[in-house]
């Protein structure tokens, strides 16, 4: 089923000497449950493209709509709400509300959402403890490093159990174990609650997780990969077994 579907889509930035085009007529598809990364090189048009599904940005020509919804014919408070109720995201600034301690950066969005405090409180915990940040519930942005404040940003786009997650480079300032982490995170709610993520990224080890590649170059969509992991590692563990078998005919 085709959750968002982006048509014609254009952004044209003319406020230099020179205009821009940052995104030149994509078109995609987004199916529910997908787990997708946009890639490529700096200025390519990521998080432009992004911005631009999460209504954060208006496009020049073109149109994105969301489960049949046309985003950029909604209102200024229609469109808050509507982001409220289905958007998570994760902003490679990270975002934070600086006199807010990462418990309630967390919590926050759900307070918005009217949600119950005994269920908040269990949520954003066990966020915060699954994103190794359980010592620092109480600490505020500028007692934690980068790492730490990025963690927390990602917790917090997860906390009101969004339908779409958008991530521009999540894991830009955090190290193996970390990233590892936040993509099992992302990959479970992907799963079990088949939440749609879409992930801005030059991280090969979120590449690596993705099932489904779109690659960016000047404002164009230049490759659209779609990633069977399972059949990918059914082969690899075939040829294995062919070389065991291999092996054992030569000892005997």
């Amino acid at each position: 089923m085709t959750v968002i579907k982006i048509k014609d889509l254009t952004k044209t930035y003319t406020d230099t000497a020179v205009p821009v085009h940052a995104v030149n007529g994509i078109n995609l598809d987004i199916k529910e449950g997908e787990f997708t990364a946009i890639v490529g090189p700096s200025g390519c048009g990521k998080t432009t493209l992004m911005n631009m599904i999460g209504g954060l940005e208006t496009p020049t020509s073109g149109n994105v709509e969301v489960n049949g919804i046309d985003i950029d014919k909604l209102s200024s408070n229609e469109l808050i709400n509507f982001r409220l109720k289905n958007i998570g995201f994760v902003f490679q600034a990270y975002n934070l509300i600086p006199v807010l301690t990462a418990k309630e950066n967390v919590e926050f969005i759900m307070q918005l959402q009217n949600r119950d405090k005994k269920e908040m409180d269990k949520r954003t915990i066990s966020l915060l403890e699954s994103v190794g940040l359980g010592d620092k519930i109480n600490s505020r942005p500028n007692q934690m490093s980068g790492g730490e404040q990025q963690r927390v940003a990602v917790a917090r786009a997860l906390a009101s159990k969004p339908k779409f997650v958008l991530a521009d480079e999540p894991t830009a300032n955090l190290d193996s174990h970390a990233t590892s982490q936040l993509l099992d995170i992302m990959g479970n709610l992907n799963k079990e609650e088949n939440v749609t993520f879409i992930f801005s990224t030059h991280d090969q080890r979120v590449v690596d997780k993705a099932h489904r590649i779109i690659t960016l170059l000047d404002g164009e969509v230049i490759s659209d990969e779609s990633i069977i992991r399972g059949k990918r590692k059914e082969k690899r563990n075939k040829k294995k077994e062919t070389r065991e078998k291999t092996q054992e005919k030569r000892k005997k």
